[in-house]
């Protein structure tokens, strides 16, 4: 490297830490505004064809991804930092942190080859997986509302709703509950409710079927639900989504435990305990996973017999986490196998007839 650098990112500002190499300059300071216009006007003073290879690293944390695009327009190497690893490095803290210091810090990691790095999507799977969490934002919102129709008429101890319901059941039938056996201010609760859930319910359904057309002309997509029986059109974008990639894993078992489904281990200090999940990573993408591992349940499922062997031994909720692991297992050996192939938009959708429920 010619240039290598650290770059410690805030919303107000990028501190800047970078040394040349060749002549032994060395430069720090401020990048402010933090936006891409000014990022795009100091990168130009870096041209990788007359100085040599230019490396910047950063952490993963929010801001990163417009940071890595400037810098790949500009001929600039980025390398994501994992956050965590990379405050270990740190060592114990002797003198107040300032952004001077983290920037510096990033630059000799790089620069001594340390640097725990994390893998760069391409733009393509970030826009998955964007989408896929407005998703369960819209989803997680929707509920909300009714359960909060739910506490409403419960408090005020009307009728249950039983088969009026309220996501589909007989909205007539609800409102005349609403009307006939609530307060006014329960009314006002309970309609204020009901039109926030047909307007989340709107963009769900917008939402939804621009997934399922992106996850049917996917090719890694495509082949997740054609060999893994569970895996529908959104489980198996979230996993091309969070998963794909070339060299993306090296086993199956470190794919495992990025999606947050391994199981903690027995903390020194007494304080956590043992035999939890350790639920870090993408949730969205647990969340479906769980989903998918629930038609291991059906009698004409390839893995119905390991989920009563496991349902028997403990439960049905661990049962399900033991066949989601073994779906993340089996979608990192098909998608390693495609490799960045696993994201070539198809010209034809699949037919749902052709994909495997």
């Amino acid at each position: 490297m010619s240039i290598v650098g650290g770059l410690d990112i805030h919303r107000k500002q990028l501190t800047f830490d970078w040394v040349d190499d060749q002549n032994g300059k060395w430069e720090r300071g401020r990048i402010a505004p933090a936006d891409r216009r000014h990022l795009a006007d100091w990168l130009t003073r870096f041209d990788p064809a007359t100085a040599g290879p230019v490396e910047f690293a950063m952490e993963g944390c929010t801001g990163w991804r417009y940071i890595a695009e400037e810098m790949a327009k500009a001929g600039v190497t980025a390398h994501l930092a994992e956050p965590a690893d990379t405050s270990a490095l740190r060592g114990p803290k002797r003198r107040a942190k300032t952004d001077k210091a983290d920037a510096k810090l990033l630059r000799e990691l790089l620069a001594a080859g340390r640097l725990p790095e994390c893998y760069i999507p391409p733009e393509q799977a970030l826009e998955y997986r964007a989408m896929l969490e407005l998703y369960q934002d819209l989803r997680t919102q929707h509920t909300g509302w009714a359960q909060r129709i739910q506490a409403v008429c419960f408090h005020h101890g009307t009728t249950a709703p039983g088969q009026a319901g309220i996501v589909r059941g007989d909205r007539a039938r609800l409102r005349s509950i609403i009307d006939e056996q609530l307060s006014i201010s329960g009314r006002l609760q309970a309609n204020t409710a009901l039109a926030m859930m047909d307007v989340l319910a709107e963009h769900l359904e917008r939402l939804r079927h621009r997934l399922l057309n992106s996850a049917r002309s996917l090719k890694g997509a495509r082949a997740l639900m054609h060999d893994i029986y569970g895996v529908g059109p959104l489980s198996s974008l979230a996993l091309c989504a969070w998963l794909g990639g070339a060299d993306r894993f090296s086993s199956s078992r470190k794919a495992v435990r990025f999606v947050g489904l391994d199981i903690t281990v027995h903390s020194s200090d007494g304080r956590r305990s043992p035999g939890r999940l350790s639920r870090q990573g993408p949730e969205v993408l647990r969340w479906l996973l769980f989903e998918a591992a629930k038609t291991s349940a059906r009698a004409s499922a390839p893995g119905y017999d390991y989920y009563t062997q496991v349902k028997d031994r403990y439960d049905a909720n661990r049962a399900c986490l033991s066949q989601a692991r073994r779906i993340v297992r089996h979608a990192t050996h098909i998608l390693t196998a495609l490799g960045d192939d696993a994201f070539t938009v198809l010209a034809q959708p699949a037919a749902p007839t052709t994909i495997a429920r």
